[in-house]
């Protein structure tokens, strides 16, 4: 059956869009009219035509100006997931069940998707296949439901990737939100710093020029750096412009990307964090792909692409090659050097127990727990020490300032 799209008017008069399944034009047109809405533009998702006349109309250029932009959420995506296993565990035929989920679906972008998906699986496409043609599902996720449907166990697998979208969506949160607070912090007190010694700097510096004794050092230290920033705010505007783009070019290129990787794990406090959360997706991932019956190299090469991090991708790379090889998962991991001795002594256990998915499973556990209480602890004590920070800034410009002040005081006397 077509899938089309629609915009028009309710009887309120408020606008009114979206897409519906129908034999035609003219029974979609009768069914919105039967639900007060007023049609003014239908088409074929994907190639609007005004009233059937040929000509794309200017709805048919947002649709597709919308899908550039318009993003899906995890929310979206997971909650659709959970949906469409319950559908197929209460027995509920695929077509049926991707019918049942269009309604369901509130995004607009998203039902379209699915509205395509559903065309294909329709025609004898397989799920995974039809997934597989849209940005939406990463290539772990369009693996896992291929890995589904070979079993026969696809409602399993879908609950799974439902939990597991869920899970590693909150953890980058965490991650993102414990990076965020400094981020601000650091910018606020930079627009302070920056409006003190543009504006307020100046008029008080007036009171010092006729001054006939010597300024303490602090003070002409503030006063030039108010003075320079006053006369070359445009060289700072360049300086960082230009240092950005050169650093996100030399970022993005190959050579640039490995050493800023290798940087990334050897910082200070960050560098433990980021390295736990790399280790916590791998394991989480690998443990989900390997319980979904995906193969292990193929989990392998897909889990590469979790740890977002170079260092890292090329000792996976190193795991893979050694497996292929017909040598275990542990032996190359503890080579590589890139991941902590409990993870390997782990993995170990599970290779010779053939239980490595559980014990994959019990060291994502364990990362992620030991992410949240570091972020935590990151979070509460990075609150006092930039407090310490702009307050000593701010004790620096008020001493810079009260100190001559004080000498004129006591010359007066």
């Amino acid at each position: 059956m077509p899938i089309y799209e629609y915009k028009g008017f309710d009887s309120k008069g408020k606008s009114a869009s979206g897409v519906r399944e129908a034999e035609s034009i003219k029974s979609l047109r009768l069914s919105l009219r039967r639900e007060g809405i007023l049609a003014t533009e239908i088409g074929e998702s994907g190639g609007f035509s005004l009233k059937g006349s040929g000509k794309k109309s200017v709805f048919s250029q947002d649709i597709r100006f919308k899908r550039l932009f318009q993003r899906t959420s995890v929310q979206d995506i997971s909650l659709a997931t959970r949906q469409l296993g319950t559908l197929l565990q209460a027995g509920v035929p695929m077509v049926d069940a991707l019918s049942a989920l269009i309604d369901q679906i509130e995004n607009e972008g998203f039902k379209r998707t699915f509205a395509a998906i559903k065309s294909d699986v329709n025609e004898g496409m397989a799920l995974a296949d039809a997934m597989a043609k849209h940005r939406d599902f990463t290539n772990i996720y369009v693996n896992m439901v291929r890995a589904g449907e070979t079993s026969g166990a696809l409602e399993v697998v879908l609950e799974r990737l439902a939990d597991f979208t869920e899970g590693q969506a909150q953890l980058r949160a965490k991650v993102l939100s414990a990076m965020l607070y400094p981020m601000i912090m650091v910018i606020v007190a930079s627009l302070v710093l920056v409006i003190m010694l543009t504006t307020v700097i100046p008029r008080i510096s007036q009171i010092f020029e006729h001054m006939k004794t010597e300024l303490p050092f602090m003070t002409r230290i503030l006063i030039s750096s108010s003075n320079f920033l006053r006369s070359f705010w445009w060289l700072f505007i360049i300086f960082i412009g230009l240092g950005g783009y050169l650093f996100f070019r030399w970022k993005k290129s190959p050579k640039g990307k490995a050493k800023w990787d290798r940087f990334k794990l050897k910082v200070p406090i960050f560098g433990p964090l980021l390295r736990m959360v790399a280790v916590a997706r791998f394991a989480r991932t690998l443990s989900t792909l390997m319980s979904s019956g995906v193969p292990l190299l193929t989990s392998l090469q897909i889990v590469r692409n979790v740890v977002e991090n170079d260092a890292l991708e090329e000792a996976v790379d190193r795991v893979r090659d050694a497996v292929k090889e017909g040598e275990d998962i542990a032996t190359p991991l503890r080579r590589s050097g890139q991941f902590p001795p409990m993870v390997v002594h782990m993995v170990a256990i599970g290779e010779k127990s053939g239980e490595l998915e559980t014990m994959l499973n019990r060291v994502a556990t364990a990362y992620e727990q030991q992410v949240q209480t570091k972020v935590s602890g990151l979070t509460s004590l990075l609150e006092p020490v930039m407090i310490l920070l702009m307050g000593g800034t701010v004790a620096f410009i008020i001493f810079a300032i009260l100190t001559p002040i004080m000498q004129m005081s006591q010359v007066v006397k």
